[in-house]
């Protein structure tokens, strides 16, 4: 399988795609467009943006070609071996999941538009850019030649995003191992020892914590906007970040390091720690799953905790972090009427818009506050022996190293088996109802010297108490885990 893509016209937005289909052995086929995206969990219908499309044998004929469904077309092939498909997408979109062209970028997310054909959907595919000279590449695939990537199936060829620009910059380091690639594309002069510095100690911490990391390469894609945004996807060997706006200021490094260490231990945990109804993914229709409190909470309880561990963030500032997540929950939907669980199934419906009061949760922000509780539980209960970290490692080693997918059940009995016994208050509480979670906080709060206050406004306060007791187990919850080679604290 192959595609070969141009821009003939960057002011238009539109690029020019070809897809080869060789060894064909049918007198029809069907060809999908995705839907849907990895990481953001709703039907997007990119196949709105295809403005024509025609099919064309090996000699250069027309075939028969027309849709069976929004995002779905049946191509006549008798007698054809190989056929072309032609068609022109708009990519006129900057956010993390989009794709956008101009005179000077490609920003490329190979899901909006390539499409895979029915039953060879695990096939090897190569890409062809016809990139402007002096352009260089950043993307989470590897080379097989000039401009040319290479994917084993259309599982990574989708899940790898991709930058082509003459001005790139970036830096790198290695962790372990790993080779880190740090990618801007932007109005901006990045402090590189410094992003290099940060970026080292949060990724050390990561893997310490998990132990190994699941790829030998990753890759942080920045696209740096004059305008105010924020957004952030995951991948398996990367992630897309667009930021802005680009000030240089301490806002948008702290946005930087915020999400990266966010969307990097996604690594382990959905693209690899996936649950079972996510795993393989249909790009035909959605994908309903309800651990989302997991995947999205958990991440974002240990985006900000990385960094605190680490020593990005002190102590001060991890508790600004903490307060932020707690007022965006309180302040929109302490009385919604869904549990964590019906919000993450219903993130298919409107679980990226506002959608009526007091209906649904972030599971983000509650997500987060509920791991929090239950790592601060874990903690208190063992005396430290036992955390969430307990948990995250035990569902890598047992469904995301094997890449089998885990149930609700799954990680019911993971977090028992780590609390040594049921604890039906934290699943009937916390994830299966939607009760308020103010006095489940400050039980867990209290523990490590933290209170919290809420205003009827929605505000949050979190105050801290500095006796030597919970300074101690505060110091015991955000200490770092990493143990470095001599080489490591050299560096």
């Amino acid at each position: 399988m192959h595609y070969h893509i141009s821009v003939p016209d960057p002011q238009s937005r539109f690029l020019r795609i070809t897809y080869t289909i060789p060894e064909i052995q049918s007198d029809h086929i069907e060809i999908q467009l995705p839907s849907w995206r990895p990481g953001r969990y709703e039907i997007q219908n990119f196949a709105k943006n295809i403005q024509f499309i025609e099919a064309i044998s090996a000699a250069g004929h027309k075939l028969p070609i027309h849709k069976v469904t929004k995002d779905r077309w049946q191509v006549g092939t008798s007698g054809e071996k190989e056929v072309q498909i032609r068609y022109s997408y708009f990519a006129s979109i900057q956010n993390a999941g989009s794709s956008y062209v101009d005179e000077e970028l490609w920003y490329l997310n190979f899901i909006n538009f390539c499409m895979y054909t029915e039953g060879r959907i695990s096939e090897p595919y190569t890409v062809a850019l016809e990139l402007p000279d002096g352009y260089q590449i950043a993307c989470g695939l590897p080379a097989a030649g000039m401009n040319v990537l290479a994917a084993r199936d259309f599982y990574q060829l989708v899940d790898s995003p991709l930058l082509a620009s003459e001005s790139l910059q970036k830096c790198e380091y290695h962790v372990r191992g790993v080779h880190f690639k740090i990618w801007m594309h932007g109005n901006l002069k990045p402090n590189w020892r410094r992003i290099e510095r940060d970026f080292r100690r949060f990724s050390r911490e990561q893997i310490a914590m998990m132990q190994e990391f699941p790829e030998n390469d990753y890759h942080f894609l920045n696209l740096i906007l004059p305008n105010a945004f924020y957004h952030g996807v995951e991948h398996q060997n990367s992630t897309m970040i667009v930021l802005g706006p680009d000030d240089e200021g301490e806002g948008l490094y702290s946005d930087l390091l915020g999400v990266s260490s966010h969307e990097l231990f996604h690594t382990w945990n959905i693209i690899r720690i996936r649950p079972a109804e996510l795993l393989p993914y249909d790009f035909t229709k959605e994908n309903y799953f309800r651990t989302c409190f997991v995947a999205e909470g958990c991440t974002t309880y240990y985006g900000d905790l990385f960094l605190r561990r680490a020593g990005v963030l002190n102590e001060e500032a991890y508790v600004k972090e903490l307060q932020v997540y707690m007022k965006r929950h309180f302040e929109s939907s302490a009385h919604a009427a869904q549990s964590l669980t019906d919000s993450s199934f219903d993130l298919w419906l409107d679980g990226y818009e506002k959608g009526i009061p007091n209906r649904k949760v972030s599971v983000y922000h509650k997500g987060a506050l509920v791991s929090l509780i239950l790592d601060l539980y874990l903690r208190k209960k063992t005396n430290h022996a036992k955390s969430l970290d307990d948990v995250m490692r035990l569902l890598w080693v047992r469904f995301g190293k094997p890449f089998v997918g885990y149930t609700l059940e799954d990680y019911i009995s993971i977090v028992e088996e780590v609390a040594g016994g049921e604890i039906g208050w934290y699943w009937q509480e916390c994830i299966f109802s939607a009760e308020p979670l103010e006095n489940r906080l400050n039980e867990a709060l209290a523990f490590v010297g933290l209170q919290m206050s809420v205003f009827s406004n929605g505000n949050v306060q979190l105050n801290i108490h500095d006796d030597f007791k919970a300074k101690l187990q505060r110091d015991k919850w955000l200490g770092t885990l990493q143990v470095l080679t001599v080489e490591e604290e050299e560096e």
